[in-house]
């Protein structure tokens, strides 16, 4: 007995020396090629995600469909628009934001063929738009309502903004909403059509990480972890740029050269820029893109906006 007793005590000892290796928690995010999104995949490759002790699964989703995807358990989190989470929450998807990514100067716009001279000449017009209910669409919408149109003035046809730069560059539809990385296409080819409104005359894209509240409340370390790890992403790019924009780059098949030309025109927000953003600025642009989505009829009511946030995670 007494024998037994000794390697049950030096069992538990042994164990007791060892190091102690926590289970990485598994989350999956559902995002898309969009550069400032890029970050996320930098956490990944870099080694970021794993070192906050977490294993996360970045899945390119169509914006269309990144709700389905949260609304079925297949996603936990997501990266998108400011008033894409207040469409998801008002059709019964409930999410929060968490953390705010980055801000557009320039990386959304509009593209119309080179004899258009202003905005409100698009009527009557085709342009090429993601669907109601994503960021594209409803930059489409924006720019037309400050320009006295809506989107019954035009024609839309629905397609996602790297397949839409590529029509509008081969010739087809007269208007077309992309982004960078896709707007880069059309800059690098000015005989197809110009640039003619971008996030630099408007600025309305603003994107935000999100969850589900059943996986804050539940997972309330791994989302802080979440949002470390994007911070930590953006002091890397800070440190080490050239290496950055390469991981970076890859993913959408863009040279790291490349890359760092389509990040020129939207800025990456840190720890302090976000308590600016959640301060207020969050609220007031909320409220101004319920009212639109609710007059172009992509929501039937407003959701509570005030419940659309959770700051715990950037104090």
């Amino acid at each position: 007995m007494r024998r037994v007793t000794v390697l049950v005590a030096g069992a538990v000892a042994l164990a007791l020396a060892l190091p102690v290796f926590a289970q990485e928690t598994k989350v999956t995010v559902g995002y898309s090629g969009w550069t400032g999104f890029a970050p996320l995949t930098l956490a990944k490759e870099a080694g970021i995600f794993k070192k906050h002790g977490l294993d996360v699964d970045l899945k390119k989703i169509p914006q269309k469909d990144r709700h389905l995807a949260i609304a079925s358990g297949d996603v936990q989190c997501a990266a998108t628009t400011v008033e894409t989470w207040v469409v998801w929450n008002a059709n019964g998807v409930a999410t929060k934001q968490i953390f705010q990514m980055d801000k557009s100067y320039g990386a959304d716009g509009m593209v119309v063929r080179s004899n258009i001279q202003k905005v409100a000449d698009l009527k009557g017009k085709t342009v090429a738009a993601s669907a109601p209910g994503t960021a594209p669409y409803f930059t489409l919408a924006w720019f037309l309502k400050k320009n006295g149109l809506s989107v019954k003035d035009v024609t839309v046809v629905n397609l996602e903004p790297g397949p839409a730069a590529q029509a509008f560059v081969a010739g087809q539809n007269d208007a077309a909403m992309t982004y960078e990385p896709y707007l880069s296409t059309v800059r690098s080819n000015p005989s197809a059509g110009k640039i003619i409104a971008t996030t630099l005359d408007y600025p309305m894209i603003m994107d935000t990480f999100g969850c589900t509240p059943k996986f804050l409340a539940d997972n309330p370390k791994a989302a802080q972890a979440l949002a470390d790890s994007y911070f930590d992403a953006i002091a890397l790019i800070a440190k080490e740029p050239k290496k950055s924009f390469e991981i970076m780059g890859a993913d959408v098949k863009q040279t790291g050269e490349q890359f760092e030309a389509s990040q020129k025109y939207l800025r990456w927000q840190d720890k302090a820029a976000n308590k600016k953003f959640f301060a207020g600025e969050l609220q007031q642009f909320s409220k101004e893109a319920a009212d639109l989505l609710l007059e172009i009829g992509i929501i039937k009511q407003v959701p509570d906006l005030n419940a659309l946030t959770d700051t715990r995670f950037i104090q």
